[in-house]
């Protein structure tokens, strides 16, 4: 009995300080300045209809931005909860 509860109390210490140091990265990255090593950008996307979203299939509503720099290394990520493109890639798909 005396080994589960040290792996437990191990595996919430574990648990706690991956929450306070997602904590720590997400605070800093949002307060720190665009052209510093790093960053985080967090940017909600009530309607995005564009020609350019159009014609690449990313037009979407209700959606949020997310942009991360750490360096040189750049990414993004987008995700909607209301996609407005095609829900198929198949050209004349038949619907019934």
């Amino acid at each position: 009995m005396h080994g589960s509860v040290t792996l437990r109390k191990r595996l919430m210490r574990v648990f706690a300080a991956a929450a306070i140091l997602a904590t720590a990265l997400t605070s800093v990255g949002l307060t720190a300045p665009s052209d510093g090593p790093f960053s985080l950008r967090i940017r909600p996307v009530l309607l995005r209809v564009d020609a350019e979203a159009l014609t690449e299939s990313r037009a979407h509503a209700l959606g949020l931005d997310v942009d991360l720099k750490l360096g040189d290394m750049h990414m993004h990520l987008g995700w909607s909860a209301i996609p407005l493109g095609p829900t198929s890639t198949k050209l004349g798909a038949n619907q019934f």
